[in-house]
C-alpha cells in the first residue's frame, strides 16, 4: 500500500509537471514503455568519443598529440559552462561568485598539473616530423580560449599592451579587437603580414567573437566583481579565487606552453618554428603580455612584476615538473 500511494503521489506530480506546459503526461507515459534502458557507453556518446582520434601521420605518439589537445578543448567547454552562469547571474551573491570562480580554477589546475603529458609525453623526434603534416593548424587557433578571455574581462584590457593606452571601454568592440593582443602572435614582424593561420582563425571565427565581445560588453567577470556592494568586493576569498584564476589564465598555463616549446622547438643554433608560423618566443612569455583580467585586486609592484617567473621556468626546467 505504501508505495502505490508513493507511486498514485508521483504520477499526480507528474500530471501537474505537463498540464502547466500543455502536455499530457499519458502520452510520455506510452514512450517511456517503449523506451530502451539507458547505457553508460550510450550516454556519453562513448563509440563516437574514441573514434575522434584521426591522425595524419603513422608515428604513433601523433594520437597523443589529438587526444590531449582534445582533452584540453573539453576543460575549456567546462570552464566556459562556469563563466557563461557568472556573467548571466544578476543576484551580486558573493558565495555564488566565490564557488565559479573556484570551480574555473579547478579546471584550470587539472589543465596544469597535466600538461607534462605534453611536456614530457611524446618523443621529440616523433613530433618534430608528424607536426610538419598539421600545417598550418595550430594550438593559437582555440576559439573556446579566446572566449574564456572575453568572457573574463572588458577587451580594452586584451588589446597589446603596446597599445593599450591608446584604447578605453569607450571605444567600439570592433575596434577593440583588431589590436586584440593575439594577433600579434601570428604577425610577421618584418612584413606586418599575417600568416595564414590567423587568416584561417579570423575567416572563421572573428564574428563570433566579435558578437560575444558585445553581448558581454559590462557584464564580464571583471565588470561583475567592480559592479559588487564595497563589502562584498573586499571579501578575502573572493579575491584570492580571482587572483588564482588570473595567475592561472595568464601565467601558469602560458608557462606550461613555454616549457613545452623549449622542449620540442628549442635547439642550440636557434629556435623552431611554431606549428602555424606562430611567433611563440614573444606570444607565449606572460612578463611580454602582460594580460591581467583584473587589475584594481593588485598593488603596483604586483602589476610591474607580472608574469616574471617565466624566467625561472626557462633557466630553471625542473621547475616545470612542480
Amino acid at each position: 500500500m505504501k508505495d502505490k500511494n508513493r507511486i498514485d503521489s508521483q504520477i499526480s506530480k507528474l500530471e501537474e509537471k505537463y498540464k502547466d506546459s500543455g502536455q499530457d503526461v499519458n502520452s510520455y507515459l506510452d514512450g517511456l514503455l517503449h523506451q530502451r534502458y539507458l547505457t553508460y557507453w550510450d550516454y556519453i556518446q562513448l563509440d563516437t568519443l574514441l573514434s575522434l582520434q584521426v591522425p595524419r601521420t603513422y608515428f604513433p605518439d601523433e594520437e597523443i598529440f589529438i587526444m590531449y589537445h582534445q582533452i584540453t578543448e573539453l576543460f575549456f567547454k567546462l570552464i566556459l559552462h562556469e563563466q557563461k552562469q557568472l556573467v548571466d547571474d544578476k543576484s551580486q551573491n558573493i558565495d555564488f561568485f566565490i564557488e565559479k570562480a573556484r570551480r574555473i580554477n579547478s579546471y584550470f589546475e587539472t589543465l596544469i598539473s597535466s600538461f607534462s603529458i605534453m611536456i614530457k609525453g611524446m618523443e621529440r623526434e616523433q613530433f618534430l616530423k608528424f607536426r610538419m603534416a598539421l600545417l598550418p593548424a595550430s594550438g593559437f587557433q582555440s576559439a573556446q580560449y579566446r572566449m574564456i578571455e572575453i568572457y573574463s574581462a572588458p577587451l580594452e584590457y586584451l588589446v597589446h599592451h603596446t597599445e593599450r593606452d591608446q584604447f578605453s571601454g569607450e571605444d567600439a568592440i570592433e575596434d577593440l579587437y583588431e589590436h586584440i593582443y593575439w594577433k600579434k602572435g601570428a604577425t610577421d614582424v618584418d612584413t606586418g603580414e599575417k600568416t595564414l593561420t590567423l587568416k584561417q582563425f579570423e575567416y572563421r571565427y572573428t564574428p563570433r567573437l566579435v558578437r560575444i565581445a558585445n553581448q558581454v560588453k559590462n557584464a564580464t567577470i571583471y565588470d561583475k566583481y567592480l559592479q559588487l556592494p564595497e563589502d562584498k568586493k573586499n571579501n578575502k576569498d573572493l579575491i584570492k579565487a580571482l587572483k588564482t584564476l588570473d595567475m592561472n589564465a595568464n601565467i601558469n598555463w602560458p608557462l606550461m606552453h613555454m616549457g613545452s616549446a623549449h622542449r620540442y622547438l628549442g635547439k642550440e643554433s636557434g629556435e623552431i618554428e611554431a606549428t602555424g608560423g606562430t611567433n611563440w618566443k614573444t606570444y607565449l612569455p606572460p612578463s611580454f603580455q602582460k594580460v591581467v583580467f583584473f587589475p584594481s585586486i593588485y598593488t603596483k609592484e604586483e602589476l610591474n612584476s607580472w608574469g616574471k617567473q617565466w624566467v625561472d621556468h626557462i633557466f630553471n626546467p625542473d621547475k616545470l615538473k612542480k
